[in-house]
């Protein structure tokens, strides 16, 4: 069975990169323990665009939403909390001003040949 790829394809505007990032930093290891999580990589656009790029690979559909059912959303409604700011206030607003998830099956793949 292929894995899945999924990306997700945000928009931020140049004031809010470094929030972005930051954000993403501090959440290193979130995802890494889910089950059927195979890769993650976030893309900072270079030039010609102000989307980000945030390219997740799974080993099944349904791993993927067990994770956007459990740990994700939690996470996005606040129910991670480590350290939030304003301590549990307000949630902080979104750095992204929009967002697209574009699925996709791995038909092919290559890694580099060993010496």
């Amino acid at each position: 069975m292929p894995s899945i790829v999924k990306i997700n394809a945000l928009t931020v505007p140049a004031e809010q990169r470094e929030v972005l990032e930051r954000r993403f930093a501090s959440r290193a290891g979130a995802v890494e323990s889910s089950d059927g999580f195979e890769w993650f990589e976030l893309l900072r656009p270079v030039e010609g665009t102000d989307q980000y790029l945030v390219y997740t690979r799974w080993r099944s559909e349904e791993d993927f939403q067990a994770w956007m059912e459990g740990p994700m959303k939690a996470a996005h409604q606040g129910g991670g909390g480590e350290g939030g700011e304003g301590g549990g206030a307000e949630r902080p607003k979104p750095a992204a001003s929009a967002s697209t998830v574009w699925s996709f099956e791995v038909v092919q793949q290559a890694a580099p040949k060993k010496a």
